[in-house]
């Protein structure tokens, strides 16, 4: 049978569209301790929480959301630990939380919440975030820029967007530590679309 596409007569295909990501990330991507990347009992944690909004403002329940970051001296090695396995049964049994590893993974819970627990990050005065979804065909990256990092105005993301958008990226204070960072995947005409980047 012969293939009636465009371009199929002249041997080349048509691109295959993408697949929705999710849901099954949820169950097979998050594991123990995915949201610690501070060491337990570290005395410069901070916590980097938030909810996963639609269009409508609802929560997205099965949303996954990570977070990569250099550490506080700007180092971005990380530490192995997040796929660690048990010797005997071969199970994944996560951090042993003593090292900062640089990398959360998270999935939101049955209101769209995702905490991380973390130390501020050194040379940058962000944290860069992605996100997977129901009805999205790719990821979304995204930053949350710590309201008070120093560095925030040299940003050259930041400096370039109108004061609207900017606000989506601005971690707001909820607490000595506690930083508060929704992401909207739509905006709703009153609340602004949280600003996504292409790294294309």
């Amino acid at each position: 049978m012969r293939d009636a596409t465009p371009g199929a007569a002249r041997g080349t295909l048509a691109p295959t569209p993408s697949q929705t990501v999710g849901p099954f990330y949820g169950y097979a991507l998050p594991f123990a301790g995915g949201g610690d990347i501070a060491p337990a009992g570290h005395p410069g944690a901070i916590v980097l929480h938030g909810h996963v909004l639609d269009g409508a403002g609802a929560p997205v329940p099965d949303a996954l959301v990570e977070v990569w970051q250099p550490a506080p001296d700007g180092s971005r090695h990380g530490a192995p630990g997040s796929l660690r396995r048990d010797p005997v049964t071969g199970a994944v049994i996560g951090r042993h939380g003593l090292d900062f590893t640089g990398f959360a993974r998270v999935p939101t819970d049955a209101d769209g919440h995702y905490t991380v627990r973390t130390l501020p990050p050194g040379g940058a005065p962000y944290v860069a975030i992605v996100v997977l979804a129901r009805g999205l065909t790719h990821h979304l990256h995204t930053r949350a820029y710590l309201h008070d990092a120093t560095g925030l105005a040299g940003d050259r993301l930041l400096s370039g967007l109108p004061e609207r958008r900017r606000a989506t990226l601005l971690t707001t204070p909820e607490g000595a530590g506690v930083h508060r960072f929704d992401i909207r995947l739509s905006g709703d005409g009153v609340h602004e679309e949280t600003v996504f980047l292409d790294f294309g």
